[in-house]
């Protein structure tokens, strides 16, 4: 069965990691094709060939002009600039024959319907919880915070509900997003998790860096807390300050690299001379921030698999983070870190504590992390969505081939 070359059409408005899995999946010998919003030079600097790509490149320029603009103007065409690439990627599809169709969501529908009484297997990709429990948990965030969050609105949640109903089966990043499928009615059946994967290889640090930050932590210093990713309330940026507020500052250093988003950048000043905030890097500056660090926290209020958990691990780093996101996935409770409940600070604030209070256990944490880690790549990955792709009757009754 491995040796059945499948005929793939991967189907993403942006970049998101369809360029890892389109690459990772090509490098198993599979006939991959990918249709994308960015142009064909820009995925050639992904490593993957301008001739595999399909790109509606104007859709691209013109969604980043209308942001740049505004966001809100942005959320307010959604509708419009989702329904102009799925048509686009239907029109393009339906030329044709494939073995699997993978559809992020969103943009999905019209490849869906075009296909239907069709061959092809048609696979929806979900990067976050279901669309409902994701639109609840932000709008409670939104009374919490008092702040407008960036959720889905009525439209995008209705034509999301349809593309879940309309693909042959559902693929998600995390055991929370898969346990939100589940709670809200969907079929098991039609459901699968296939953890993310992430180039780390890059975030492994020399044996110097660890036992640096061994001596570090043991010395007494200061420990050293760092954030990596967009500084939203989304993110439980909100239970940060919380958990700011609530220890010593002599006994604790907090760094935050990324984007600080508008909806957060008052409380950013606020917490300005209580941490230091670093703007955006590129992936290539990450590993120095990661070096830096002894502890890593993401209190996400809701995400689908965050990759800056697996970087953080692959920098040996305990980490503290959240149910809600991949962290059931990735820590190993009380070995590689803890997994708390969301907006609960005082709960990030007393394990902290403990690790200030138990340096010896903290430092043989680090130790344990660095020597114990074993990475999940693109190419495990890839391997899952090929499995399931094989397990599809039509895919495996007669692939389309050229």
């Amino acid at each position: 069965m491995r040796s059945l070359k499948l005929k793939i059409a991967i189907v993403a408005h942006g970049r998101f990691h369809a360029f890892d899995l389109a690459r990772a999946l090509l490098r198993r010998g599979h006939n991959v094709t990918l249709f994308t919003n960015y142009p064909k030079w820009a995925v050639e600097r992904f490593n993957f060939p301008g001739n595999r790509v399909r790109s509606l490149w104007s859709h691209g320029v013109l969604t980043r002009v209308v942001s740049r603009i505004s966001q809100r103007l942005l959320r307010s065409c959604d509708g419009r600039f989702h329904t102009m690439f799925g048509r686009w990627a239907a029109a393009e599809i339906g030329n044709e024959r494939w073995d699997a169709v993978i559809l992020w969501s969103g943009v999905a529908e019209e490849t869906l319907r075009s296909l239907e009484g069709r061959w092809s297997l048609r696979l929806v990709h979900r990067g976050s919880a279901h669309i409902a429990t994701q639109a609840r948990l932000l709008m409670e965030e939104e009374e919490r915070t008092g702040t407008p969050q960036d959720r889905p609105g009525a439209w995008m949640i209705a034509r999301e509900h349809r593309e879940y109903e309309l693909a042959d089966a559902v693929i998600v990043l995390s055991t929370f997003s898969y346990n939100t499928f589940i709670s809200e009615g969907f079929r098991p059946e039609r459901l699968y998790r296939v953890l993310s994967g992430a180039d780390l290889k890059s975030f492994r640090p020399d044996l110097r860096v660890l036992e640096d930050r061994c001596a570090r932590i043991l010395s007494g210093e200061p420990l050293r807390i760092l954030y990596v990713g967009n500084f939203s309330f989304q993110k439980g940026m909100w239970d940060a300050a919380e958990i700011i507020r609530g220890l010593n500052s002599e006994r604790y250093v907090f760094r935050f690299v990324g984007s600080v988003s508008s909806e957060a950048s008052a409380l950013a000043r606020k917490l300005a001379p209580l941490a230091t905030f670093i703007p955006k890097q590129p992936q290539s500056e990450l590993p120095g921030y990661y070096a830096w660090g002894d502890i890593f926290i993401l209190p996400s209020i809701q995400d689908g698999f965050q990759t800056v958990l697996g970087q953080a691990a692959a920098s040996g780093l305990p980490i503290l983070t959240t149910t809600n996101g991949a962290g059931s996935d990735i820590v190993r409770e009380g070995i590689s870190g803890w997994v708390l409940p969301i907006r609960n600070p005082e709960s990030f604030i007393e394990r902290l504590r403990w690790c200030d209070t138990h340096r010896e256990q903290l430092a043989s944490m680090a130790r344990r992390i660095y020597h114990d880690f074993k990475p999940r790549d693109w190419a495990d990955v890839a391997a899952d969505f090929e499995s399931i792709c094989l397990r599809g009757t039509r895919a495996e009754a007669q692939p389309a081939g050229k």
